[in-house]
Parts: C-alpha cells; structure tokens; sequence
C-alpha cells in the first residue's frame, strides 16, 4: 500500500512540547468528568498536536512513532485527560498493527487516513460481553457474523466499549455461524445502520471515556471487513495481555495522572500558609517526607515503564517477558502516589472543586485493564515454578 497521508509536522516530544500537549488537553478535563461527555474537544487537541498523524507508520506516509516516545505522548495526554488518553491508546494499537502488516483491506485503511487529515479518527475492539465478561479470561464471543448474499451481518452485545458514542470505527470480536465456527473482528464504521448505544457507563473514574455498550442489530458487514484471528488451540488472547514493546500502553496513561497529582500536591503545599504555622506547609519535614516518597513511587513506575519498554523494542525478550508482571507494579505505584497526596493534604484533596480528587477516582481504574494483577501474577508464578509441566 502506498503513502495515503500528507506528511505531518514533526510531533516534538521535548518536555515543553509534551508539557503543551498536557495543557491543552486538560483545559476541558473537568468539564467533561463532570457531564461525562464524549470529549471531543480533548481528541481535537491531541489532534492539533500532530499526534493521531504521528502514530501512522512511516510507509503510510506517518511518522510511525512507537516505543517510549510513544508512551511519553500517552503520558503527557493521560496527564491532561485520562479518558482522552485512554480513546487514544486504543486507537494507536490499530496504526501499529497496520505499519507491521496489512491487517485492513487497503481501500478501508485509506478511508482512515483521509479522514485523519481533517479531524480525530477513534477506534477501538468491542471484546467484552455482558455474560462472558472479558475475554482476556477466556471463552468465545456470541456476537455473531451471519452469512448472507454481499458479506455478512453482525449481531450481539458488547460490554465496556470506550468511545461508544464518538467511535468512527469499531473493532467487534465475533464468531462466524458456520458449522466450524471462525473467530475475529468485523470492521463497522461507526455510521452503520444497526448500532445502538446504551448509556451504562456510570463509573467513579475515566467519566468522560464513553465506555457504555453497544448492541449490534443485523449491521451489514463487508466480506473483506472480517479480519479471521488464527486460533492456536489456546483459543482467544487478549492483545493486550500478551506481553512486548508496548503492552504498557495503559499504564503510561495512568503514571500521566499521578504526575498530575504531584502537581498539584506540589503546588497546595506551596501555597499553603496555615495561620497557626505562619508558614507555607512545603517547609515542614513531614510534607519534604511526603514529597520524597511520591517522587520515589514515581521514579520506580518511570523507570520500570520506560526501561523495559526500550528494551523491549530493541527485541529483548527477557524484557518482553517482564512486561507482563510489570504493569501491576507500575499501577501499584501510580495509584500509591495519589493515595499519599490525598492522605497528606486531608479534606481538600478530597473537594471537588480541586483536581486531586478527580486524579484520585481516575487514577483507580488502571487496575481493571489486562492484564489485571491477578492474572499476571499467576502466570508469571507459573512461569518462575515451571508449574505448566507439572501434575
């Protein structure tokens, strides 16, 4: 396939330029968390920022970003607006498969990135299920791909679909209904006749992300547009819990909103002159001591987050292994940071009109994306015990 986008302006990823992103994005992060709208004028920043165009491979005339570099944009953005970052996050894995492989038919690709040249363009999987719940934990899909005459029809539930009401493009796992059933995702442009969204999405954090279900009513599906996973025999993986260079993605997001915290903790501290002190509560040893142990939590999630991800796309494998105990450690520590914040500043880290309450609420949702503490635990466990082989 050839280049099909006009070449972008260099996305710069200086601390400056990063700390742009941060602010333009979070210029409507309250705003949004409390309507819980789809927020649109937050992608429209990220896409101002060249960053949708950046994410494009190089043969498709993008800047192909990938890496840490990535996950710094995916910070700084997570640092502004998580429920932004997070639409984000999920519309990158699609650019990266596509640089790797041609995984879209061409003429559907293309359709992408002309639209990309213009405006924000969102994807993301439907996998999640009412009644099976997440796929990573195994099971097939009853979403299904009915044949018929031009293609197929798509029709079933999915749970937990994030930028249901903005997507351009959804992404839903389904089996075929032949007697051997096929498993694999129908590309369904979000302007399909047959899409229903349903407003469940209620949540404590990420408001904003949109990530409600979406019923699927006999929608129309090209032959070309089934994209057939082949099955191992272990049935279905969840991408994201697979482990590589960037099976971090999530949780760089989520590292963003703690640095937000700290800002904010920094800049209370700073600020605040309690009377009966006479001074500004950063000059204390117990806030220094706060402030130590949140950098520390920070540094510890930065270091493990960046480290092996490089590693990790310089091909190490032991590194690409890590990556899968590593999240829960990162989140861990991410969430710690919050914690400490809210803990050391009382009441008004818990105020609504203060962002740290918000950071707080968003910050504990990272522990819901796979691969989830548990699961990475045990197979990790697994792994180090040599139990697979074992009675």
């Amino acid at each position: 396939m050839t280049a099909v986008i006009a070449a972008p302006a260099p996305l710069r990823i200086a601390p400056d330029a990063l700390a742009a992103l941060t602010s333009a994005v979070g210029e409507t992060a309250e705003r949004f968390d409390r309507s819980a709208e789809f927020p649109r004028a937050g992608l429209e920043a990220v896409h101002r920022a060249g960053v949708f165009s950046a994410v494009v491979g190089e043969r498709f005339g993008g800047a192909g970003l990938t890496g840490p570099d990535l996950l710094r944009v995916l910070q700084a953005t997570g640092e502004g607006d998580p429920s932004v970052a997070l639409i984000l996050s999920n519309a990158v894995g699609v650019h990266l498969a596509q640089a790797q492989r041609d995984v879209w038919p061409e003429d559907r690709y293309r359709e992408l990135l002309d639209a990309l040249e213009e405006r924000p363009v969102t994807v993301n999987t439907a996998r999640a299920e009412p009644e099976l719940g997440a796929p990573a934990r195994g099971g097939l899909p009853e979403t299904t791909l009915r044949r018929t005459t031009g293609g197929w029809v798509l029709s079933g539930r999915k749970a937990y679909v994030t930028a249901s009401e903005g997507l351009d493009y959804h992404l839903v796992w389904a089996k075929t209904d032949e007697p051997t059933p096929r498993v694999g995702h129908a590309i369904v442009p979000g302007t399909s006749e047959g899409i229903r969204v349903i407003r469940t999405w209620d949540h404590l954090g990420l408001r904003a992300s949109s990530t409600h279900d979406v019923v699927y009513e006999d929608v129309p599906v090209r032959e070309e547009d089934f994209l057939e996973i082949p099955q191992d025999g272990g049935g279905y993986r969840d991408p994201s819990g697979r482990g590589g260079a960037l099976s971090l993605a999530h949780a760089a997001l989520y590292v963003g909103v703690a640095r937000a915290a700290q800002g904010f903790f920094t800049r209370f501290a700073r600020e605040r002159v309690p009377s009966a002190l006479g001074r500004a509560i950063a000059t204390t040893e117990r806030i220094q001591q706060v402030a130590g142990e949140i950098e520390g939590q920070l540094v510890q999630a930065e270091e493990l987050l960046y480290g092996l991800t490089d590693r990790a796309a310089r091909g190490d494998e032991e590194a690409i292994r890590r990556t899968q105990i590593a999240k829960p450690f990162i989140v861990r520590s991410a969430i710690s940071a919050v914690e400490q914040a809210v803990a050391a500043i009382g009441n008004p880290g818990l105020t609504r009109r203060n962002p740290l309450e918000r950071h707080l609420r968003d910050v504990l949702s990272a522990r819901v994306h796979p691969p989830q503490e548990d699961a990475a635990l045990v197979a990790t466990g697994r792994r180090v015990l040599g139990a697979e082989g074992l009675a």
